[in-house]
C-alpha cells in the first residue's frame, strides 16, 4: 500500500512541473521510454536497481543512460533524484499513475474491450462512441479476445465493468435456478 503513495506522490510532482512548463505530455513518454527499456532490458534494470551493487557504480549506469536518450533536464533530474532517494523501484507504478493524471488532465479514459470473438473494426468504433457519449471524454480502448467468454463482450472503464457476456448470463442463471430450488 505505501508504493501507491509513493507513486502517487512522485507522479503529482512530475505532473505540477509538466502543467507548469506545458510538458507534461514529453514528460509521459520520455517515463514511459525509460519503463519500457527496463523491462526490455532486464539486465539494466538489475544494473540500476540491484542493491548488491555499490550505489556509486548503479548510479553512474543511470546517468549513463539518461545521457544516451537525451532526456530532458526535468526528467533526467527526476531519476536521478528517485535513485538517490531510494525510490527508483517505483519506477514502473510512477509512470503508471503518471499516464492516469495526463489522461485525466488530457479528458481522456481508457477503457478495456474483451469480447468472445475478434471484432470489426465498424463495431469497434460503434463501442467507443457510445462509451465516449456517456463518459463526455474521448475513450481509448484496448481490445483482446477471451474465447471464455463464449458470446457478447466485457468492456472496463476504472472500476466501472460492463458485462454482457454469455458466460455471466449463464452463471446467473444458474444461481437463480439453485435459489428457486432451496425455497
Amino acid at each position: 500500500m505505501i508504493s501507491i503513495r509513493i507513486a502517487r506522490r512522485y507522479a503529482k510532482a512530475v505532473l505540477t512541473i509538466g502543467k507548469e512548463d506545458g510538458q507534461a505530455e514529453s514528460y509521459k513518454e520520455e517515463l514511459g521510454g525509460v519503463v519500457k527499456l527496463l523491462e526490455e532490458q532486464k539486465e539494466l534494470e538489475q544494473a540500476i536497481a540491484n542493491p548488491l551493487y555499490d550505489a556509486e557504480s548503479r548510479k553512474k549506469v543511470l546517468k549513463f543512460v539518461v545521457d544516451r536518450l537525451a532526456l530532458s533536464r526535468v526528467m533526467s533530474s527526476f531519476l536521478l533524484l528517485l535513485f538517490d532517494k531510494g525510490r527508483f523501484q517505483y519506477l514502473k507504478d510512477i509512470y503508471t499513475f503518471y499516464e492516469k493524471l495526463t489522461d485525466e488532465l488530457a479528458n481522456i479514459v481508457r477503457a478495456d474491450l474483451v469480447s468472445a470473438v475478434e471484432l470489426p473494426e465498424e463495431s469497434i468504433a460503434t463501442i467507443r462512441a457510445a462509451l465516449s457519449e456517456k463518459t463526455g471524454k474521448e475513450v481509448r480502448m484496448e481490445v483482446s479476445v477471451d474465447p471464455a467468454l463464449i458470446g457478447g463482450a466485457v468492456t472496463r472503464i476504472g472500476d466501472l465493468v460492463l458485462d454482457g457476456s454469455v458466460r455471466t448470463q449463464l452463471v446467473s442463471l444458474k444461481e437463480s435456478l439453485q435459489r428457486s430450488e432451496n425455497i
